[in-house]
């Protein structure tokens, strides 16, 4: 995986290779004069979705990701990042219209405790999960509600210490591919299992609802940020996670 970076000298348009997925950061925490540069990209219902949240800093959070969402996307689609307009499936996952690259052009999101990461791919199925690995958090008790008795077994037979880290890394995996497959909670979490021992490769294992949905499907481990687990899943095999770019923007 290549080195992060500052975004400088963009080509435009950005091209991405079918064997590539691009995952750009940001830190969402911005001077006030930054983020006002990011409501002037985003929408009227973007705004409004922004002011229901009850914490200022939540609604600050949410303006300067899909600001940012939109600026990342503009360099692959050569529109103005205010010009940008998303359709959602069903179940709430955003994509872009298909007059717009919707059918070619990939992309998620995911931010936790001021850090947001997007992954881009090119006529792949993508999904992105990062989150803090909070340190008075019950991991085993969340365990056994949500991840597979293999997982689970797993997770205890692992070290106290490396207990924490592998349940965050199995969550934001599981995450990651619910997202890819923009189903939602429909698939339940205890219907596939992903490696999660500290150290290995992120990886699907089985998936007890199609036997060969494990051959369809790629995990990368992120590694960005010290303190957060994060995960990216993506249609097919044979492709690389490229950190394309990092900035402040």
């Amino acid at each position: 995986m290549n080195g992060s970076h500052e975004v400088k000298n963009i080509p435009e348009p950005l091209v991405i290779d079918p064997d590539e997925v691009h995952l750009w950061t940001t830190r969402l925490d911005v001077p006030p004069a930054q983020q006002k540069i990011w409501e002037l990209y985003l929408s009227s219902d973007e705004m409004q979705r922004a002011a229901r949240f009850h914490f200022e800093r939540d609604q600050n959070h949410f303006i300067v990701a899909r600001g940012v969402l939109r600026k990342i996307l503009s360099y692959y689609t050569q529109k103005k990042p205010y010009e940008i307009r998303f359709d959602y499936n069903k179940y709430g996952k955003p994509l872009l219209p298909p007059e717009q690259g919707g059918r070619q052009l990939h992309f998620n999101l995911s931010h936790s405790a001021g850090i947001c990461v997007y992954a881009v791919a090119y006529q792949r199925e993508v999904g992105v999960d990062i989150e803090y690995i909070r340190p008075d958090f019950s991991e085993l008790e969340i365990a056994e509600r949500f991840f597979s008795p293999d997982e689970v077994k797993v997770l205890r037979s692992l070290p106290a210490a490396e207990q924490k880290t592998a349940f965050f890394l199995c969550w934001t995996r599981k995450e990651a591919f619910i997202k890819a497959k923009g189903q939602g909670l429909s698939i339940p979490l205890d219907q596939f299992d992903v490696s999660l021992v500290p150290g290995l490769p992120a990886k699907l294992l089985r998936t007890r609802y199609d036997h060969y949905e494990v051959h369809r499907w790629s995990l990368f481990n992120i590694d960005s940020f010290p303190g957060y687990a994060g995960a990216v899943a993506v249609a097919g095999r044979n492709c690389q996670l490229k950190y394309q770019y990092s900035s402040e923007f």
